[in-house]
């Protein structure tokens, strides 16, 4: 078996999971990261795309709200690629009237949330299709904020700080040492799922930063630790029908907030108490009140072209708490295991939300430092990610790019403006097992189309990069600069062709399974919200890939990924967790 030896194990690959592992290697650590599936698979790639001011909780959760409005000042300067500056506007509709208001600008000035009112006919001006009867408009630095993007570079930044992520790689147990009140964790056992071999992780102190998976990592160990998870349901639009980022202005409830994120516009969303963080259903009810308190927002939203639903769960965390998710505190929470459950060499880090992934990152590796006995100071609030010269997102970048440098031919995805050389890059440079992974990297498939027309090219190009002889690595290429995570998702920065798949990366070798295990996962989302356009739209797909391509006989047609069975879990409105 395959031994790693190391300082800080960290368990889980999302924003929190990805931001400890920067802080610690900042510090001057070793660090190993494993994450069962691929960056952001999990909660932080299922979110709505807010990047907080704090406004939503001034009333609510002071606590939350400072930490959002410090967090969200500081990643605009660490992460700025990563952020769209749309603003925020705190509307108060009709069914909103009240004392409210008055509260939520007394709150955010107490909080230090700077809150301008400003008249409704500007907040009109600037939004033609926001409700026209809205009474009062309060402005908030909120922004759009691209999940995938961030946590990618901030695992690249601890790459370069010497950290190590593994990614496919699910923890199985912890290892420890030591009786009943004086234990010890020393590390993980985890297996290599595309391989599928094990290897033992020696640490000396490991970090568990799984999310909602919280609760199961310390179980492990027999902690109880117990993550109160509350399902999300969001919905998107398939353009943009806002381009500032729209709450209402009253207590958080579901349906009340409307993100622009690239090119759609997403609106979320709900609070219900699950069991599993994993396997997550969608009823009609959750689609049908999404888009009704929509149209609160912006009348006509529920007739727009609904693109898909899907689902996140938050990690909340609140000590003895055994009310409703939505009145859980947003606030972060850091467990001492040593203090807390007589286990040393172990922490849990869960709650907060994305805004506060770096704080989360920060507050965990001070408490470590404590209990090894050093003095390192966190550097990543003064520490740009790789890629902040570019400036703050703006919507017509891709376009820009391929205009200016003539790539239409090239382009794979025409919703999202991928290019082919966007996917071999990407593929050939990041740990690439399905189609989804490159999602995930280049928001293949994400437009109206759900993978229509790009998923069969996507798939053809991963299969040439294979037939390709993989003598030289992707980082001995000297065919123009080294490729760069953080400029991933721009066209004109990946305009290199021939790139070469390292098949250290990427194992698998069937065209076939990369597209039904993308179209799978695809449906899933789509399920939810088969109507009218976009269900015109599936049924073209359909003819695509199984009335012309035979797609679910071709062979071999009992291969695997180590993400098939979680795809065939049935999304359909009203099917019950057990199908």
């Amino acid at each position: 078996m395959k031994t790693l030896s190391t300082d800080i194990l960290v368990i889980g690959g999302g924003s929190t999971g990805a931001g400890v592992a920067w802080d610690a290697a900042l510090r001057g650590f070793r660090v190993v990261l494993v994450e069962k599936r691929d960056l952001t698979h999990g909660t932080t790639g299922r979110y709505h795309g807010l990047l907080h001011s704090g406004g939503r909780y001034a009333v609510k959760d002071p606590q939350s709200a400072i930490e959002c409005i410090e967090e969200n000042r500081i990643l605009r300067r660490t992460h700025t690629h990563c952020i769209e500056d749309t603003s925020g506007y705190f509307v108060v509709t009709p069914e909103d009237e009240g004392d409210y208001p008055d509260r939520f600008k007394a709150a955010c000035a107490k909080v230090g949330i700077p809150c301008e009112e400003i008249p409704v006919k500007e907040a009109l001006r600037r939004e033609p299709l926001l409700n026209p009867r809205i009474s009062r408009v309060f402005e908030v630095p909120d922004g759009s904020a691209d999940s995938f993007l961030a946590t990618h570079v901030t695992a690249q930044a601890a790459r370069q700080a010497g950290a190590q992520i593994l990614i496919y790689h699910e923890v199985i147990d912890l290892l420890t040492e030591g009786g009943d009140g004086d234990r010890r964790v020393t590390g993980a056992l985890v297996r290599d799922m595309v391989r599928g071999e094990d290897v033992r992780i020696e640490a000396t102190m490991t970090i568990n930063a799984s999310g909602a998976w919280a609760g199961k990592i310390a179980a492990l160990a027999d902690i109880p630790v117990r993550v109160i998870p509350g399902k999300g349901v969001m919905v998107a639009v398939n353009h943009r029908l806002v381009n500032t980022v729209i709450n209402r202005c009253k207590m958080p409830a579901d349906g009340d907030i409307l993100v622009p994120v690239h090119t759609v516009a997403i609106i979320g969303t709900t609070d219900e108490r699950v069991a599993d963080p994993e396997m997550l259903s969608i009823e009609p009810w959750e689609v049908e009140l999404m888009l009704a308190e929509g149209d609160k927002l912006a009348p006509g939203l529920s007739r727009s072209r609904i693109l898909r639903a899907w689902a996140g769960v938050r990690p909340l965390y609140q000590e003895g708490y055994a009310g409703e998710s939505r009145d859980a505190t947003r606030a972060l929470a850091l467990l001492d295991h040593r203090q807390r459950d007589g286990v040393s060499g172990f922490l849990t880090i869960t709650g907060g939300k994305w805004t506060t992934f770096r704080l989360m990152a920060e507050k965990t590796m001070d408490k470590a430092c404590e209990q090894l006995g050093v003095e390192r100071p966190c550097r990543t609030a003064d520490t740009p990610a790789p890629g902040v010269e570019q400036g703050y997102y703006w919507l017509g970048h891709r376009l820009h790019e391929v205009e200016e440098a003539k790539l239409q031919g090239d382009l794979v995805c025409e919703c999202e403006l991928v290019t082919r050389a966007m996917i071999e890059q990407a593929a050939a440079n990041n740990p690439t097992v399905t189609l989804d992974d490159l999602r995930r990297d280049v928001r293949l498939g994400m437009g109206p189309c759900q993978g229509g027309f790009c998923t069969f090219r996507a798939a053809g190009i991963l299969h040439e990069l294979r037939m390709r002889t993989p003598e030289k690595s992707p980082a001995s290429n000297d065919e123009g600069p080294a490729w760069e995570v953080a400029y991933m998702q721009s066209p004109r920065h990946n305009i290199n062709g021939a790139a070469t798949l390292n098949t250290a990366h990427s194992p698998l070798d069937n065209p076939n399974l990369l597209l039904r295990d993308f179209l799978q996962e695809r449906w899933r989302g789509l399920t939810p919200v088969l109507w009218g356009r976009q269900l015109k739209q599936e049924r073209l797909d359909e003819l695509i890939y199984l009335g012309v391509m035979n797609i679910d006989h071709l062979p071999p047609d009992n291969d695997a990924s180590p993400l098939t069975e979680f795809w065939q879990f049935d999304t359909t409105p009203g099917a019950s967790s057990e199908s």
